[in-house]
């Protein structure tokens, strides 16, 4: 049945039982609303939940967030009311948790309703990775997906796990994590990247370097600035001129160009007192 079709088939019917036609939720299930309060009916135009709510959503995921006097739960498309409607705050399921909140305080409920930490946190965010971030005291940790803190909330920030590492920073400076929560690096850098194929550049002392995830220094930390790795290959300026390293930490050129593009390809842009290109050797051709 089309949505048309109901209407047409229908409007007679939901007129004797007072209901006004809102909105369709999905396929099967139509918004309506009752003497000031919604609900959903089916195709037959009975009744799947009470109209009982203050404001229901369309349904996600198989899911609708109710609403009754300020307070939100979550029912599913039977109109089984999944959890107590008890909630102050409850954002939509991702990833299979929802971020809920009761007075100003934050955590996660699964998709069975469950409760999967203590509604305790002054700030969460999303699961990414299988983790999410959690504020308890103005300081930062981790849980996995069980609710279990995997590390200490102690950092004074921290930031998701990427391909297995998570930067955290204490005293305004940057170390790395793995999903085990040990600190695979000092915390001492000024700055970080993100750990991208193993690599990530760290800033000490206003100069940047590249280290792998035991910490070794793939580059001596000397540059005042290096680029993305882009195709084996970023740029990188030392003394106020451009060179290129490779993820091994080779100096391919020189340091002697005042301009330089990223590799696109096999060859990269560059300038000296001309324009010209440079292969994934260091070597370089005019352009005219």
């Amino acid at each position: 049945m089309t949505r048309n079709d109901f209407v047409n088939e229908n409007a007679e019917k939901m007129c004797k039982k007072g209901y006004a036609l809102i909105g369709f939720a999905n396929e099967d299930l139509a918004i309506v609303r009752k003497k000031g309060k919604y609900g959903f009916i089916n195709t037959m135009v009975e009744e799947v939940t009470p109209i009982k709510y203050d404001s229901v959503s369309d349904f996600e995921n198989g899911f609708s967030i109710v609403k009754i006097k300020n307070k939100y739960g979550l029912i599913d498309t039977t109109g089984k009311e999944i959890t107590k409607i008890k909630y102050d705050v409850f954002w939509s399921f991702e990833n299979g948790f929802a971020i809920v909140c009761i007075n100003k305080k934050w955590g996660f409920i699964d998709t069975t309703g469950k409760e999967i930490t203590e509604i305790k946190y002054d700030l969460v965010w999303n699961f990414k990775n299988g983790f999410a971030r959690v504020d308890l005291n103005s300081k930062w940790g981790f849980i996995d997906t069980t609710g279990k803190e995997i590390t200490e909330i102690k950092y004074d920030f921290v930031c998701d796990f990427k391909d297995g590492f998570a930067t955290v920073c204490i005293n305004d400076k940057w170390g790395f994590i793995d999903t085990t929560s040990k600190e695979i690096t000092s915390i001492i850098y000024d700055d970080v990247s993100s750990f991208i194929n193993g690599l990530a550049k760290v800033k000490l002392n206003g100069k940047w370097g590249v280290i792998d995830t035991t910490e070794k220094k793939i580059t001596p930390i000397k540059y005042d600035y290096i680029g993305d790795f882009i195709n084996g290959f970023a740029k990188a300026k030392l003394n106020g001129c451009w060179g290129f390293i490779d993820e091994s930490g080779n100096e391919i050129t020189d340091f002697t160009y005042i301009e330089a593009n990223d590799f696109e390809n096999e060859y990269a842009k560059v300038k000296i007192s001309v324009t010209g290109k440079i292969d994934k050797l260091g070597n370089f051709t005019p352009l005219n």
